[in-house]
Order: structure tokens, then sequence, then C-alpha cells
């Protein structure tokens, strides 16, 4: 699977390594991704998702079913 939140969409980055002589090289900025399942009350299942940390605390925040409906509609989940 791609490093790709599930509900956020936050993705890799790229930037540079810069030196102290300046020098730039390319590198790569991971999101903090966890995988954790939660449990939908409205179908009875478990959920198994690939979570930024930060769509952790908005699925603590505004709970499962509204984040997945929110996430369905922009497209970041099928």
């Amino acid at each position: 699977m791609a490093k790709v939140c599930q509900i956020t969409g936050k993705r890799v980055q790229v930037g540079n390594n810069v030196s102290h002589a300046n020098n730039k090289t390319k590198r790569t900025f991971a999101p903090n991704l966890q995988t954790k399942r939660f449990f939908v009350p409205e179908t009875g299942e478990w959920v198994t998702l690939k979570l930024s940390t930060s769509a952790i605390k908005t699925i603590n925040k505004k709970g499962i079913t509204a984040v997945i409906k929110e996430a369905k509609l922009k497209g970041f989940l099928n």
C-alpha cells in the first residue's frame, strides 16, 4: 500500500536536505501513518484503516461514522 492516509489524504512530500555548505539533495518527508482498527456500531463490523496521527485525533473528536462519511465524499475512501 502507498504511504497515504485514508482519511485526510496526506501523502509523502518531497524536499531537500541542505548541508552546512548549502548543498541540496532530494529527500522525502513521510507522514506519520499508523494501522488502526475501529468498530463501526452502525454496521456492527470492524474497519482497518491506515491513518495519520492527526486523523486519529479527528476520529476521537468527531466519531468514526462522521469521519468515514466525510472521507467518502472527498474521495479518499472507497
